[in-house]
């Protein structure tokens, strides 16, 4: 049986790996072991309103974080790293 892999791309579940050890967004971003697509990819995990915690929708806990964090911290870590992207 032949597998598509852009279909299997597409429907994969998100995020693609638990952010286990990061208790901040920040931390993320000074994390050298991952490159910009995937810091990308776990802050924008970290930001999606699948995160967020219930009854509190301006705190987001991403599975395999501690606890929750403001939504603000993360948008603020995402533009960061389009800042660093992009300049």
């Amino acid at each position: 049986m032949r597998t598509d892999t852009n279909a299997v791309d597409r429907v994969r579940p998100w995020p693609v790996r638990p952010a286990v050890g990061f208790l901040h967004p920040l931390e993320v971003l000074k994390d050298q072991d991952l490159d910009l697509a995937e810091k990308r990819e776990i802050l924008a995990a970290w930001a999606s309103d699948a995160s967020a915690v219930e009854h509190r929708p301006s705190q987001r806990w991403l599975l395999g974080t501690p606890a929750p964090v403001p939504l603000s911290e993360v948008l603020s870590a995402l533009r960061r790293l389009d800042r660093d992207m992009f300049s």
